[in-house]
């Protein structure tokens, strides 16, 4: 069970800079109260009057009473769930801002083994369970709360008899919704669980829907989701379960509390002790009881849900990034000197065992350098790109960006100078503009003409149909491959970075458009450091430096042309045979 200082630090946190409008949200409950508990003494008053043949001017000053406080108090209802709701999602989407700027910056190796669906579940779909509970529960169960107490004092001021076997009725019900609400919470968990299960597996099947389809995948599929289905039915079940305990613990006490009063009443109506007024004051007020009970047991269930959504939350907040802090050290300007200083890293997951990718990589590679990376897949070639970009720490060794190590090096200002380019573009439906921009409305459109026109790219973008206003689909629909690659270039270029990384940027081009990105290209690296990352022999004759990788070590570096002209270096066989699928 979660610790009520879990709930109260989640309140305080998000509340307190709403604490204006939670203060009125309050005023409002407490004069709803008010007018709740006044009104049946206003009642209590005109029947007991009638009886007595009371002047008729008191009569309907009564009646009158009764009228004005019950629409005061519907109108403060309506202000008051409208403040509610208010409160409620702006106090979220703070919750889920911070969720997801804190998921952006864990390491790749939770993202590797997390999926898209899962996190959207667990920012949105969790998060979304804790509305009520922001809004309402503390200032809804704490109002209600003192609308108990003030009928029951109210009722022990009419007959002590009534208030006592009252308020042990009450007691007893809230008892009996606090023990419901404790053990039914754990289910909730589970129900939270299997829906971001199953939101991760539909992102996963949507995003890869080409590739199921066309492989004949559709059965296999379906039967995923048969199956995550079936196993998440019985545990939605047993979570309502807990709503329907709620429910009947409700439902039961007001069969209780009303067999109660009809008892109390007949016994003392019988004696003389109480009024036909006095007791339809008992009666109302119990119903008053009721009321408030009812709602309390609404916002026990939404507590099971947020107590879920709680403690998955807070999971994901303490989980913390495999990537050791931040050092807040600045890059130094211009282009970045590479040192690897016996560098090792393996992946943490059980696919990879704990075999290392890399194995003591040592080498130096001069600001200004370009190096062109070879090396048969599984070699290590987009790891030691990843590692320069900061994505994972390397566990054994030193990594050097212009003389800095990474681990001291402060990320904003790493991700800002180092710049990678990818096979796989990664574009958002957005303009153009922002596309380049990554939606920074600090870059002029001049500037951004400049940079398209330094790489060639402006007539192309100048002829689309509404020039840096386009709008482009998810994932670059209605681009081709290498027109998304001139955009992510213009993009780095924008950034100006101390060092590029192209990897396998080429690879899946035309040769017409290849040989448009090979300007650009040149462009770019044009007073930069570059890493090149290719398979064929082609794409890195611009290189300064040639590193060739064999199972994670390094099997050959030193300048292109000295090792083309080695007879018995590894690139020189390669150049004379002209074998690329041996680097593949």
């Amino acid at each position: 069970m979660i610790p009520v200082r879990a709930y109260w630090r989640l309140l305080s946190e998000y509340l307190r800079p709403l604490r204006g409008r939670v203060a009125l949200l309050g005023t409002l409950l407490l004069l709803g109260i008010t007018f709740q508990a006044v009104n049946p003494q206003l009642i209590k008053g005109f029947l007991d009057r009638v009886q007595t043949d009371a002047d008729l001017s008191i009569l309907l000053s009564l009646a009158s009473g009764y009228i004005l406080l019950a629409v005061g108090h519907q109108v403060l209802t309506v202000i008051s769930t409208y403040l509610a709701e208010q409160v409620g999602w702006t106090a979220t989407n703070e919750l889920r801002a911070r969720l997801a700027d804190h998921v952006l910056r864990l390491d790749m190796g939770f993202h590797k083994t997390t999926t898209p669906g899962e996190l959207i579940e667990r920012i949105d779909g969790d998060v979304t369970t804790l509305s009520n509970f922001f809004s309402k529960f503390v200032i809804y169960v704490a109002g209600n709360v003192v609308l108990i107490v003030t009928v029951l004092f109210l009722l022990w001021r009419e007959a002590v008899q009534v208030g006592f076997w009252l308020t042990v009725f009450a007691v007893g019900a809230m008892l009996m919704m606090i023990r419901v609400q404790a053990f039914a919470m754990p289910w909730w968990k589970k129900v939270r669980a299997r829906s971001a299960e199953f939101h991760g597996f539909v992102g996963e099947q949507l995003g890869g829907t080409e590739d199921v389809r066309a492989n004949g995948a559709v059965p296999f599929m379906m039967h995923r989701f048969t199956r995550i289905v079936r196993a998440w039915l019985p545990e939605a079940v047993r979570a309502r379960m807990g709503f329907a305990a709620l429910w009947a613990t409700g439902i039961l006490s007001y069969i209780v509390g009303v067999a109660l009063v009809f008892w109390l009443g007949w016994r003392m109506v019988g004696d003389g002790r109480l009024t036909i007024g006095s007791v339809y004051l008992i009666f109302h007020y119990t119903e008053m009881i009721r009321h408030p009970m009812d709602q309390i047991r609404e916002q026990m269930s939404d507590l099971q849900k947020a107590g879920a959504g709680i403690e998955r939350v807070s999971e994901l907040f303490a989980r913390r990034s495999a990537i050791d802090g931040d050092g807040g050290r600045a890059l130094p300007d211009g282009a970045l000197s590479l040192s690897f200083d016996r560098l090792g890293f393996h992946y943490e997951d059980e696919a990879s065992d704990g075999e290392l990718v890399l194995d003591d990589i040592h080498l130096d590679i001069g600001a200004g350098r370009v190096v062109g990376v070879l090396g048969r897949t599984g070699s290590g070639k987009s790891t030691l790109a990843r590692l320069l970009t900061r994505l994972y720490d390397p566990q054994h060794g030193d990594l050097r960006l212009g003389g800095v190590p990474v681990r001291e090096a402060d990320i904003g200002d790493l991700r800002l100078r180092v710049g990678m380019v990818t096979q796989e573009v990664q574009l958002f439906r957005a303009t153009v503009r922002d596309n380049m921009t990554f939606f920074d409305p600090s870059i002029d459109d001049e500037r951004l003409w400049e940079v398209l026109f330094s790489l060639g790219l402006g007539d192309w973008v100048a002829g689309l149909p509404d020039a840096l206003d386009t709008m482009l689909e998810t994932g670059g629909a209605g681009l081709s491959a290498g027109q998304a690659q001139l955009l992510a270039l213009a993009r780095i270029f924008l950034r100006d970075p101390g060092l590029v990384i192209l990897d396998e940027a080429s690879s899946r081009l035309d040769p017409a458009t290849e040989m448009l990105i090979d300007r650009a290209v040149g462009r770019l690296l044009d007073g930069r450091t570059g890493v090149i990352i290719a398979h064929r022999l082609a794409t890195v004759e611009r290189a300064d430096d040639i590193l060739i990788l064999d199972g994670g070590r390094v099997a050959e570096f030193g300048e292109r042309a000295a090792l083309a002209a080695d007879p018995g270096s590894r690139l020189s066989r390669l150049l004379e045979t002209g074998m690329e699928d041996m680097l593949a």
